[in-house]
């Protein structure tokens, strides 16, 4: 305990005292870029943190509805059936009223189902929804991670244009002339890293969580489709 709150006093009187010093020298520019950054990386880590969250909640009722659909025998009724918050349970339910349609409310054993393909159809089209509902904000994780580099880019290269100012304005080579410019331009370049680095991370494996849910979600009505048509054809 004593080496981590060490740890913690020395980044904190080392990094953050020098960060505001920084701070403290830059221009209404740098300034700008910086505001602007951290909106981004405020937004992304938001969005991060919720996209987590959902994953997680989708894979645990996934699992859940899975587990309990597998072990039921015959066509079970979707309000009978746990988890009704899972995007495999909406699927499922979007197949069962299409086979209501087609076999009537009564008994459906004795009919016969006319058309698999439009069950598979109508499944499909709700993997779609529940696909296009875990997107949602995918592309704000894509613009943050390609966009901030190039705007912390632009706070360095204002940085260094102030730099040679203050050189110029100087007459005489000095680190005091262009100290202040150079921080500017680091400053601005590691905001810009910091913001799009987490943001290509993680969009990369929510992008790759989402396709593994679109594939699950196709082999799932592909597997109903089949119950369907082995039972009532």
């Amino acid at each position: 305990m004593f080496w981590g709150d060490l740890i913690i006093f020395l980044f904190s009187f080392f990094f953050v005292s020098d960060l505001g010093s920084i701070l403290t020298q830059t221009g209404w520019v740098a300034r700008v870029v910086l505001a602007l950054l951290f909106v981004f990386s405020l937004f992304s880590w938001a969005l991060i943190f919720q996209k987590l969250g959902l994953f997680g909640r989708v894979r645990r009722e996934s699992d859940q509805f899975l587990r309990i659909f597998r072990a039921t025998k015959g066509v079970a009724n979707p309000q009978a059936l746990s988890s009704a918050g899972s995007p495999f349970w909406r699927v499922y339910a979007a197949g069962f009223r299409e086979l209501q349609s087609q076999v009537g409310t009564g008994n459906p054993h004795p009919a016969k189902l006319k058309s698999v393909q439009a069950v598979t159809v109508s499944m499909q089209l709700a993997a779609a929804e529940e696909v296009r509902r875990t997107e949602k904000g995918m592309a704000w994780l894509a613009t943050t991670g390609s966009v901030t580099p190039f705007i912390g880019l632009f706070g360095t290269v204002w940085g260094v244009m102030d730099a040679f100012s203050g050189l110029g304005s100087a007459g005489a080579a000095s680190l005091r002339a262009v100290a202040p410019g150079i921080a500017e331009a680091l400053i601005t370049t590691a905001a810009g890293l910091f913001a799009a680095i987490p943001a290509v991370i993680f969009y990369n494996q929510f992008l790759q969580n989402i396709r593994d849910l679109a594939q699950r979600m196709d082999n799932f009505a592909m597997e109903v489709s089949a119950q369907f048509e082995k039972m009532f054809t």
